[in-house]
């Protein structure tokens, strides 16, 4: 008996050495993401250093959050779905992470939902946009800093000036984010009087378009009114040979979102062009963002990027939540996320209670080519705030 009460005692000291290890060491943070594998890891490279740009901003330079240094573990999922589930896994049972950030793909950030319900952690959603990520097949333990494809497409929506004289054809990858996208953008078009005549869907990283190319073209082209087709693409590049073929022979203008500054290049052939964005580093004026700018410039001698400003925000969305809340246990955090505004480069944001979608704004813009300037710039027309958008609500966290 004295024997056994001995080593209940030794088991019980131990656990209390870990349980206390756990609250006085570092606070992790897990930043799941693809870093190899495909085009969109320049997405993620770009969300990793604005991830610890925003921590660094949010704790004042201290890296600490109520006494407790923060830590980031980073991983790659590849772009796999079955990898990123087991590396979620991973930081959540092995790394004891307090919250985890993921993932670029929208379709591999879907199949990541399921491990934060299992491990009743939360998992914040950065950069991935597809509205399912907030639908129904989510949960009550994820919260989503990116914006999502209703709020890209009627802001677009907004930007195209819709009537019954526009006549759109759609073009998109055949995944997540593309379908989810058109989606939306029909939804944002319904009620204008404006024609969706035909939705193309490509592979996701696809380089011939040509067969596409003559399907959009005969579908506008003898179209009464306003011709447009409309791209929603990540990591490839339609505009080239769209353009080759001469779009404007049959009276048909391009339109499209904002994207990263490499991707911008090829906007420089189409000045004039309208749409909507997510960020470029000029658009949004206030402290955060001037921050960000000049830090990113004095480092790494050019501006943030689309996806800097978004690891950033969910940064600080982060930082935030971990200073408020009265303990870092999960519901705690949910609690306190749950109607939770937060500072960002592109202006305030607010967890969305119902679904914890994080509703910002979205800019207009219109390019504009400076011989000086490598990229096209997207100047800004408006800010269009997030009043303006009816964006719907995904799956109810509180039923």
């Amino acid at each position: 008996m004295r024997k056994l009460l001995a080593a209940l005692a030794v088991t019980s000291a131990m656990m209390a050495a870990t349980l206390a290890a756990a609250q006085d060491g570092p606070a992790k943070i897990a930043l799941v993401h693809g870093l190899s594998g495909s085009p969109l890891e320049a997405y993620s490279k770009q969300t990793s250093t604005g991830f610890q740009l925003g921590l660094e901003y949010a704790t004042k330079g201290t890296m600490e959050v109520k006494g407790r240094k923060l830590e980031v573990v980073e991983k790659d999922t590849q772009f796999k779905p079955d990898i990123a589930r087991a590396l979620l896994a991973e930081a959540y049972q092995d790394e004891n992470v307090i919250m985890a950030v993921g993932e670029t793909s929208s379709g591999v950030a879907t199949a990541m939902l399921p491990i934060a319900a299992e491990y009743q952690k939360i998992l914040v959603v950065e950069p991935a946009v597809a509205d399912s990520l907030t639908g129904k097949d989510s949960n009550k333990y994820v919260f989503k800093t990116s914006r999502n494809s209703s709020m890209d497409m009627q802001a677009q929506a907004v930007a195209l000036k819709p009537d019954a004289n526009l006549y759109v054809a759609t073009l998109a990858q055949d995944y997540a984010f593309g379908r989810d996208g058109v989606a939306a953008f029909k939804g944002a078009l319904e009620g204008t009087g404006a024609h969706v005549v035909l939705e193309e869907y490509v592979p996701q990283q696809t380089t011939d378009f040509t067969a596409t190319i003559e399907r959009l073209f005969n579908a506008l082209k003898d179209q009464p009114g306003r011709k447009v087709i409309f791209i929603n693409v990540a990591g490839i590049d339609p505009f080239t040979p769209i353009l080759a073929a001469d779009p404007s022979r049959f009276g048909i203008e391009l339109s499209t979102g904002g994207n990263i500054l490499p991707a911008l290049v090829a906007y420089k052939k189409m000045p004039g062009m309208e749409g909507a964005m997510y960020y470029y580093y000029e658009a949004p004026k206030n402290p955060v963002n001037d921050w960000l700018v000049a830090e990113h410039k004095k480092r790494f001698n050019s501006p943030p990027d689309f996806f800097t400003a978004g690891g950033m925000a969910a940064a600080m969305a982060i930082v935030k939540a971990l200073e408020t809340a009265d303990n870092w246990e999960t519901d705690t955090l949910i609690k306190t996320m749950e109607g939770m505004s937060f500072d960002t480069p592109k202006g305030p944001m607010t967890f969305r209670k119902e679904d914890h979608q994080a509703l910002q704004s979205m800019f207009h813009f219109k390019i504009k080519v400076d011989p000086n300037v490598e990229w096209a710039i997207p100047e800004l027309v408006r800010e269009i705030k997030p009043e303006e958008m009816k964006i719907p609500i995904g799956r109810n966290n509180q039923e």
